[in-house]
C-alpha cells in the first residue's frame, strides 16, 4: 500500500501519541467487524445532515424559508459529494512528498495523484476495511461542514451565491486544513502535535469562523433584530437535534476507525459531555429568563456535541462531563448576551454553537487527554500542549478567516450575495425556488 493508502486522519491512540492515528504500512486482513462499523458511522453522519441538519435548521427559520434551507443542505450534499470524488479526496489525504518535521507545499494541501479516485481499487484497504469506506465515511465529513455554515447567513443568501461560494470555500479552506490537521507525518499542524480526534478543529471552528465572516459580510436580515423573527417549527428543530445527537455516534465513535475500545470509549464520552451541555445550557437558561426553553436544550445538545468531537478520542468520563458543562455555559453566553452586545446577525447561532464550542473543546482536549486528568492520550506536559491547541485553533481562525472574506468578497463583485429586499420579503422558498413549505 502507497504512502497515501497507509495515513489516514482517525483512528485508535497510535502508540498512545495522537488522537488520530496514522494505520500501519502494511496492509492487515479484512475485519467484517470493522468495517460493519464503518459502514454503520458513515450511514450515521450522512443521516445528521439530510435529515438531521435540514430539520434542525429548517425549524429554526421562518415558514417562508423552510424548503430553502433544507434545499441548500440537499444540494451541498449533491455537490461537495461529486468534488470529494474529482478532487478532494486527493487534496486531503494525498501524502506525497511529505515527511515528518519537513515544512513544504505538501505540509499545507495535497497533491492531485488521486484525482477522479484513480487509484482507488476494490481490494484496496484502511487498516482492516476497506478503503472505498473511508473515502465515503471522509466525503460525509466533508458535506457536513460547508452545510453548518448554511445557518449564519440563513434567509437572505442567493442559491446560486450559495452553490459558488461553497465549491471554492470546500476547495481552498477545507480540504487544506483537513490535509493540515490530519493527513499524517509532515503535515503541518499534524507535526505541531494537535490533537483532533474527530474535527473540532477542521469541522467546528473551520465553519463557525466562516459563518460569522459570512453574516457579517451579507448584513442583518430585514428587520432584524427589531421584528420578531421567531423559529416556526420547533418540533422540526428537536427532531433534528434528536438526530444529530444519535448520529454524532457515528461521527465521534467512528473516528475510531474500528470496533474498538477506543470507540467504545468515544462513544461514552460523546454521550457525558452532550448531556453535560444541555443540562447546562438549560439551567443557565433557567436562571437568566425565568424558564428553560427546548430551543435551548437543543442547542445546548449541539454545543457539547461539537465540543466532544476533538476529546472523544483522548478524553476520560470525567473529562468530558466537564468539557459538556463548560461548552454549555460558555456557548449560552455567546450566542445571547455576546451577540447582541456584538449586534452581528448569525441567523442560527453557528458561530455560537459550534465555533465557541469547537474553540472550547479543542482547547480543553490538551487538558483532560493527560492520563493526570483521566485521559488517554500521551499528554504529559498540560501547559504545552495547551498551547499548542491554543496554536491549531488561532491558525485555522486566522487562516478561515483570511480566506472565506477574500471568496465572499470576489463572489459578491461578481454575482452579488444577497437577495433582493423585494425577495427577502417574499421569502427564499419562493423566490429562489417557486415553491412552498406549506400550501394550505
Amino acid at each position: 500500500m502507497n504512502t497515501q493508502r497507509a495515513l489516514i486522519r482517525i483512528g485508535a491512540l497510535a502508540a498512545a501519541l495522537f488522537p488520530t492515528l496514522a494505520l500501519a504500512q502494511e496492509t492487515p486482513a479484512l475485519s467484517a467487524g470493522d468495517t460493519a462499523w464503518m459502514l454503520t458511522s458513515t450511514a450515521l453522519v450522512l443521516l445528521m445532515i439530510i435529515p438531521g441538519l435540514a430539520l434542525f435548521y429548517g425549524g429554526l427559520v421562518r415558514s417562508k424559508n423552510l424548503l430553502s434551507v433544507m434545499m441548500q443542505c440537499f444540494a451541498i450534499t449533491g455537490l461537495i459529494t461529486v468534488l470529494w470524488f474529482v478532487y478532494g479526496y486527493s487534496l486531503a489525504f494525498d501524502t506525497s512528498g511529505m515527511s515528518a518535521g519537513t515544512l513544504n507545499l505538501h505540509s499545507f494541501i495535497g497533491g492531485l495523484d488521486n484525482l477522479f479516485l484513480n487509484k482507488l481499487t476494490k481490494e484496496a484497504l484502511i487498516g482492516a476495511f476497506p478503503e472505498s469506506v473511508f473515502v465515503t465515511f471522509q466525503m460525509t465529513f466533508a458535506i457536513i461542514t460547508p452545510a453548518l455554515i448554511v445557518g449564519a447567513f440563513a434567509e437572505r443568501m442567493k442559491f446560486s451565491a450559495m452553490l459558488i461560494f461553497m465549491g471554492v470555500w470546500f476547495t481552498l479552506v477545507y480540504a487544506p486544513i483537513a490535509h493540515m490537521v490530519w493527513s499524517g507525518d509532515g503535515a503541518l499542524m499534524w507535526d505541531w502535535g494537535v490533537l483532533d480526534f474527530a474535527g473540532g478543529t477542521v469541522v467546528h471552528i473551520n465553519a463557525g469562523i466562516a459563518g460569522l465572516v459570512a453574516c457579517i459580510m451579507l448584513g442583518k436580515r430585514k428587520g432584524y433584530p427589531s421584528s420578531h423573527m421567531a423559529p416556526h417549527n420547533l418540533g422540526y428543530t428537536l427532531i433534528g437535534a434528536a438526530m444529530l445527537w444519535v448520529g454524532w455516534f457515528g461521527f465521534n465513535a467512528g473516528s475510531a476507525a474500528a470496533a474498538d475500545d477506543t470507540a467504545g470509549m468515544a462513544m461514552l464520552v460523546t454521550q457525558i459531555a452532550t448531556a453535560g451541555a444541555a443540562l447546562a445550557w438549560m439551567f443557565a437558561e433557567w436562571v437568566a429568563h425565568g424558564k428553560p426553553s427546548a430551543l435551548g436544550i437543543a442547542s445546548g445538545v449541539v454545543a457539547g456535541l461539537v465540543a466532544s468531537t476533538p476529546a472523544a478520542g483522548t478524553a476520560g468520563p470525567a473529562g468530558a462531563l466537564i468539557i459538556g458543562i463548560a461548552a454549555g455555559l460558555i456557548c449560552f453566553f455567546c450566542a445571547t448576551t455576546l451577540k447582541r452586545k456584538l449586534g452581528y446577525d448569525d441567523s442560527l447561532d453557528v458561530f455560537g454553537v459550534h465555533g465557541v464550542g469547537g474553540i472550547v473543546g479543542a482547547i480543553l482536549t490538551g487538558a483532560f487527554a493527560a492520563p493526570a486528568l483521566g485521559g488517554f492520550g500521551d499528554v504529559r506536559n498540560i501547559g504545552a500542549q495547551l498551547w499548542i491547541q491554543v496554536q491549531g485553533v488561532a491558525f485555522t481562525v486566522i487562516y478561515t478567516t483570511i480566506v472565506t472574506f477574500v471568496i465572499l468578497k470576489v463572489i459578491d463583485l461578481v454575482i452579488g450575495l444577497r437577495v433582493s429586499e423585494e425577495d427577502e420579503t417574499i421569502g427564499l422558498d419562493l423566490s429562489q425556488h417557486d415553491e412552498r413549505g406549506y400550501n394550505l
